[in-house]
């Protein structure tokens, strides 16, 4: 069983699970996610995979927001925790799937995305990947994630609140605001379509973070249109091809699609998916330390205009 534990000092909860601690670490023999594992179908494209080690789960205790009145309060962790089996090819490198493929597991991240919004318990729905031994992967199988919370994460919270503020003040959409402006200077482009721009933001956090903006208002994966699904799909292989360009090797870095919550309505947000590499060099990584892990303050080591230059000038292999 799991649990979630308020933090009253940081107002955000943390979820405690044991099960965790059992979890394979980079298996040499043997892969779950692999046809013939006897865990998954014998043929597949794309396939969701209920997390073995969830952190969150129905079979726990319910889930009860109240208990964040109390500074020790504890409550149910209940949700659920989905894997995204991008390919049956144990192998394959994310940049290496066709954008057509993409537009599959796209598909996927919507259809799931679609299910956890009608759940009456479900707040956000959180689409992500994790690649490469630096960021902690425990599975090499190309794959990501989907957690379904019962509460908004503390990050996605305060994106909410920067853009209602921004909202309230001068009825603009600062995603919207910020598109433009990227747009406008352009020293930061790195890819676009029709439908998607790619870029490195003005303020990015990690080295070689590249955001993925729609040129329309949307705000779930879930009002995109099926040309807009290939657009993003042709775009992330792109910035994925692009990544692990730039040094000859798979980019360790963090994935995540960011759409609004479950619940309510927020036509001040925009969807958008971030790449967080942790690689600095081709031979230096980025730790998160105490400034940016104690404090909350990032410190880049790089800068986003020549980060975009690079970037641009890697040209994908088809």
């Amino acid at each position: 069983m799991s649990e979630l534990r308020w933090h009253p000092l940081l107002r955000e909860w943390v979820g405690v699970a044991s099960v965790r601690q059992n979890r394979p670490q980079l298996p040499q023999t043997w892969c779950p996610f692999c046809p013939g594992s006897g865990r998954v179908p014998e043929q597949y494209d794309v396939f969701l995979y209920p997390n073995d080690f969830s952190a969150l789960g129905r079979d726990n205790d319910p889930f009860t927001p109240e208990a964040a009145a109390k500074p020790f309060g504890a409550t149910g962790a209940q949700g659920s925790c989905d894997v995204i089996l991008y390919s049956p090819n144990h192998t394959l490198l994310p940049s290496q799937l066709s954008a057509g493929h993409w537009r599959k597991v796209i598909e996927l991240w919507t259809s799931r995305t679609a299910e956890m919004f009608a759940d009456p318990l479900i707040q956000h729905v959180y689409v992500f990947e994790n690649t490469g031994v630096a960021i902690g992967v425990t599975m090499p199988h190309p794959h990501g994630q989907i957690y379904s919370f019962p509460f908004v994460p503390p990050l996605v919270q305060r994106e909410l609140d920067g853009a209602k503020a921004h909202f309230d003040a001068t009825g603009e959409n600062l995603f919207q605001v910020l598109l433009k402006g990227e747009l406008q200077d352009g020293r930061r482009i790195v890819a676009q379509n029709e439908d998607f721009v790619a870029f490195v933001p003005f303020a990015a956090r990690f080295p070689r973070e590249m955001q993925i903006y729609p040129r329309r208002q949307v705000t779930t994966l879930m009002e995109l249109t099926d040309e807009e699904k290939n657009s993003l799909a042709s775009l992330v292989k792109i910035v994925r091809m692009k990544y692990d360009g730039l040094f000859g090797f798979a980019m360790p870095l963090m994935m995540t699609v960011r759409q609004r919550p479950a619940k309510g309505e927020h036509p001040y947000y925009l969807l958008h998916v971030e790449f967080m590499p942790i690689q600095r060099s081709a031979t230096k990584l980025k730790y998160l330390a105490t400034v940016e892990t104690g404090a909350g303050t990032f410190l880049n080591d790089t800068v986003a205009e020549n980060v975009a230059a690079e970037l641009r000038a890697i040209a994908p292999a088809t």
